[in-house]
């Protein structure tokens, strides 16, 4: 099993120092035929549009969406996020349409406004970083809600093969969310 991690922009080292941890096999993701290589795709926290642009200018975007169709698990962290949800509100960048989604870019503030709020997740503590964090805003029904705010907003979801978190689970020591993203990929 190898996972891959997108590596056009963004923390892709910290999500590949989670999976080493992990002892799993781990590919950085700059061209289709690396992304060919792997089991499941990590897409990063960074900018959105610019890893928008980057994954059109490499044509990685029509290659995964129709991997993902076909049953391929795909991870959005915060700015992967917004790039695998069906709708982004300020109508930039143009989504994937991978999860049945809604979200807003940089919904909770700039860098600024960072912070750092436990959640639940499996029925324990999580202490979960938001930095430009988006806010999922809509959901549809084929959608599983992980784990969500203190507010009742939703922060980590899943539908089949696809996962989305809004926080950055690669900036913790806990390893379970990248766990939980082996197992996707190990179950597929």
């Amino acid at each position: 099993m190898k996972i891959g991690i997108l590596a056009l922009q963004g923390d892709f080292h910290e999500h590949q120092t989670c999976f080493n941890k992990l002892e799993v096999d781990t590919q950085l993701v700059k061209s289709i035929e690396e992304l060919n290589k792997c089991d499941s795709l990590v897409i990063p926290g960074g900018e959105s549009t610019t890893i928008s642009k980057l994954l059109v200018s490499t044509k990685i975007d029509k290659v995964l969406t129709k991997k993902a169709l076909e049953g391929f698990p795909v991870w959005g962290t915060c700015a992967g996020l917004i790039l695998i949800s069906n709708k982004v509100i300020e109508n930039d960048p143009k989504p994937l349409k991978l999860i049945n989604i809604t979200t807003s870019r940089n919904f909770y503030g700039r860098q600024i406004d960072s912070f750092v709020e436990k959640i639940n997740f499996e029925d324990d503590d999580y202490e979960a970083i938001f930095i430009r964090a988006p806010k999922i805003v809509d959901t549809k029904k084929d959608i599983e809600i992980l784990s969500s705010t203190n507010d009742g907003t939703p922060v980590a979801v899943k539908s089949n093969n696809i996962f989305g978190t809004s926080f950055h689970p690669e900036l913790t020591d806990d390893l379970r969310i990248h766990k939980m993203f082996v197992d996707m990929t190990s179950n597929k």
